[in-house]
């Protein structure tokens, strides 16, 4: 039986107890590749950040809400899929500092009217697979861009030693319909016209599996 990982999603990244850093990502995509996977019978593990649909029923989930726990998770089911997919939106940074207790309003007023974040990088899940995926194990990752997209694409592709990336713009995010460009590491890249993120989530996976038997 075929096994697919899928990572949906945003991630969130506390600043204090109520507040934090993330992004608009609602893991749309990742619920239609989990779907679609089960649809051809695949057995799916899908680690989701807080998303805006409960998974498909029969789809084994795990929730995680930081970048970190995300990577955890990856790290323990990545071994078994035969195919990768990351389309979390994972938070490139987090806060270096988590106070336990809330931030309040007047630390600014009291410390010259400002209040400095710092903040260091989160672990690149992709890259990180990248380098320890296994012989036969297909890599799929996502480019969402705001400029040059199919050149910030392919570097990201290299760069990340992935076999198929997925890009995108960033106006995507949220709407129902999705554009996408599909390139692999041998030089193929046909574009997805605006169509629905089911019917993109099929493309991908039926050409994820023609490319893994070539």
């Amino acid at each position: 039986m075929l096994k697919v990982l899928i990572t949906a999603g945003p991630t969130r990244e506390y600043l204090d107890p109520v507040r934090y850093i993330s992004n608009d990502s609602t893991g749309t995509m990742g619920l239609a590749l989990a779907r679609s996977a089960t649809d051809l019978k695949a057995s799916v593990t899908l680690i989701h950040g807080p998303i805006s649909a409960p998974p498909p029923i029969s789809v084994r989930h795990l929730r995680v809400v930081s970048g970190r726990e995300m990577f955890a998770a990856v790290k323990k089911c990545y071994r078994s899929a035969d195919i990768i997919i990351c389309s979390a939106a994972v938070a490139d940074f987090r806060p270096a500092k988590f106070s336990r207790q809330k931030i309040k309003k007047t630390y600014a007023l009291t410390h010259s009217r400002t209040y400095a974040l710092r903040l260091i990088p989160n672990p690149d899940i992709l890259a990180w697979l990248g380098k320890h995926k296994r012989k036969n194990q297909l890599l799929i990752g996502f480019a969402l861009e705001t400029n040059d997209l199919v050149k910030n694409a392919k570097a990201k592709l290299k760069s990340k030693n992935c076999d198929i990336i997925i890009a995108n713009m960033a106006d995507v995010i949220g709407k129902k319909t999705s554009t996408a460009v599909i390139i692999t590491k041998t030089g193929l890249k046909f574009s997805v016209k605006s169509c629905s993120k089911i019917k993109l989530a099929k493309t991908i996976l039926k050409f994820a599996q023609k490319y893994q038997n070539c």
